[in-house]
């Protein structure tokens, strides 16, 4: 039995996975709709997530085993996840236009997507954290859609890659190895994603480097021991703070880097009741533009 087995949270007998089309900023995404309970009913809460894959890679699929949890556990949201852009077919900024391309699109189809409108929620994890993020900075600097909250697991946010995390060795030599081969690919998918220096201190690529963090939605950002992007994540919590942005900054045991979706499994493990939680409480309030 594995770890997402023994997780407390069961899924429901009536949970529904239902594959879509959405809308990109320049064309159709395939995402996938996770709902438990009556499909007519209209729930508060929509969950956008981006998937990982050090923009590179990745799919849609990856999200099923966390978000048909998170919504077997609360009834009162339903769970998007959501396709973008691959670096592979168009580079910087292809993936997080498609992200905020989404959200407008989400909010003009409610009721193909079982939600009354009321709360928005952006999540992710690695690259897709990365882009839960910087959808945050668009939404405030474009007019909306408002947002309730941010979750950001294991955030890629520093291009620069240069933070203590990515370049400390553990004393383990196995899993420095794998901490290594980690950290190579999120090298690799920033010179597939960012092939434009230039573009590596752009706020919307690096939301580290941004001086212009207030009036965000609330953050729930989670990093994790012996992980390469540990401290780009405690670091924009630290930044969000100091901004007034209300955050909550969680580092989780080390994830199995060495297995297939290792993170997302670390993530539904040992967080995925705080991420619940913190959802519930996100009270949507709109801010103002900066």
């Amino acid at each position: 039995m594995s770890a997402l087995q023994q997780h407390p949270i069961t899924l429901a007998d009536d949970l529904v996975l239902r594959d879509l089309e959405v809308q990109g900023a320049e064309g159709p995404l395939p995402a996938r709709l996770y709902l438990a309970g009556a499909p007519a009913a209209k729930r508060d809460t929509l969950v956008v997530f981006f998937h990982g894959g050090g923009f590179v890679g990745g799919s849609i699929d990856e999200a099923d085993d966390f978000l048909s949890r998170l919504v077997s556990g609360d009834r009162s949201q339903v769970a998007l996840s959501a396709g973008y852009t691959l670096a592979s077919v168009k580079p910087f900024p292809a993936a997080v236009e498609d992200a905020h391309a989404l959200l407008l699109w989400a909010k003009k189809n409610k009721s193909k997507l079982a939600w009354n409108g009321r709360r928005l929620v952006v999540a992710g994890i690695e690259a897709g954290a990365n882009l839960a993020a910087v959808v945050s900075l668009m939404s405030r600097d474009r007019g909306g859609p408002a947002l309730a909250g941010q979750v950001l697991i294991m955030p890629m946010l520093d291009p620069a890659l240069s933070t203590c995390s990515m370049r400390e060795v553990p004393v383990c030599r196995d899993r420095a190895a794998v901490v290594d081969n980690v950290a190579g690919k999120c090298a690799a998918g920033y010179r597939g994603y960012l092939p434009n220096a230039a573009d590596r201190t752009h706020p919307y690529a690096s939301p580290l480097q941004s001086s212009r963090l207030k009036n965000l939605p609330p953050a729930l950002i989670l990093s994790a021991e012996d992980d390469p992007l540990r401290d780009e994540a405690e670091q924009y919590g630290a930044k969000l703070i100091k901004c007034g942005i209300t955050t909550t900054v969680k580092r989780l045991p080390p994830p199995p880097l060495d297995q297939p979706g290792g993170r997302n499994d670390c993530a539904c493990v040992f967080a995925l009741m705080e991420i619940a939680a913190f959802i519930r409480g996100a009270d949507g309030t709109e801010t103002p533009p900066a």
